[in-house]
């Protein structure tokens, strides 16, 4: 369930931690080891997340806090439970013939999340480990510059597509892209290049899943942005390939700050105004906007 010393160390870099993290995580680890109460309630959190490997949940669980933990090992807690999942779903990648190296930059997602935990907190840890409880399922892959995860069509999406006369509708496969960060620009080529290795990935290792739609939900989809933004911009231009279906009615003023910025505990007026981006983001909100996450699709 949780490696030794030095065998956990390779595979902390198997998962792209931090090296700062690694000897910090490895230490507190054998605390877990030589505590039989914290080792069933690991084995137990490591079984919810593989349960069903490969099936597409309605909902994600997720990562429960280890009971009595404090400090630096309730934060590498969902390390150790990523740890623990991952000769699941690497059989079950084999099991699908999914090649390794996609393999190992799906999962290689779990040190992003080490890395945004320190650049939040200042501390060791994993951000948003119930994110990254997709990856460890089966349901979520890194391809290229985009991630891809297997999904079904809502119903507000599901309802324009109606409108656009495809033979599609709500609970359909659909593929949800995500922007990661930390993986380069978001150019037109690299979008395509993504969307061709989806296209070949999943009809390969997923073939009884009809994929005909991609969707996203995003703040990158708040045509607002097009006001500040030149029409050649690579947000722009990631916006033009969607069918807008909806805006979320409540205001998500943290997402492009969180985004863009990497945090969302300095004022505005502190932020950094270096780029057109960064300039529109706080322009809007200074002028009293809001910023809303968008909905949208086209067909693959």
């Amino acid at each position: 369930m949780l490696p030794h010393a030095d065998e956990l160390a390779e595979v902390l870099l198997d998962l792209a931690v931090p090296h700062e993290d690694i000897d910090e995580a490895v230490r507190l680890s054998r605390r877990l080891r030589d505590d039989p109460e914290a080792l069933r309630f690991l084995e137990g959190t490591v079984a919810d997340v593989v349960a069903g490997m490969g099936t597409i949940r309605d909902k994600t669980p997720d990562i429960p806090v280890l009971p009595g933990a404090t400090g630096p090992l309730a934060h590498y807690f969902p390390l150790y439970v990523f740890v623990g999942a991952l000769p699941h779903v690497r059989a079950h990648h084999r099991e699908r013939g999914i090649p390794q190296d996609i393999t190992r930059r799906t999962l290689a997602d779990v040190g992003r999340g080490v890395a945004w935990h320190r650049r939040w907190h200042g501390t060791g840890g994993v951000l948003s480990p119930r994110w990254l409880g997709l990856h460890f399922h089966g349901e979520l892959y890194q391809l290229g510059r985009l991630q891809f995860q297997r999904g079904r069509i809502g119903s507000w999406t599901g309802d324009s597509i109606a409108a656009a006369g495809l033979p599609l509708g709500p609970h359909d496969p659909a593929l949800a892209l995500h922007v990661p960060d930390f993986m380069g620009p978001l150019t037109p080529e690299a979008v395509d290049r993504s969307l061709t290795l989806a296209r070949a990935f999943f009809a390969r290792h997923y073939p009884e899943e009809p994929y005909r739609v991609a969707t996203c939900g995003s703040w990158l989809l708040d045509t607002q942005l097009k006001r500040y933004l030149p029409a050649d911009s690579n947000i722009v231009r990631f916006q033009d390939r969607f069918r807008l279906s909806h805006l979320l009615p409540e205001p998500e003023d943290t997402e492009p700050l969180r985004f863009v910025f990497g945090t969302t505990d300095v004022p505005p007026e502190r932020l950094p105004r270096r780029t057109v981006l960064e300039r529109a983001v706080l322009d809007h909100l200074r002028d009293g906007g809001h910023w809303y996450l968008g909905h949208g699709w086209f067909p693959l």
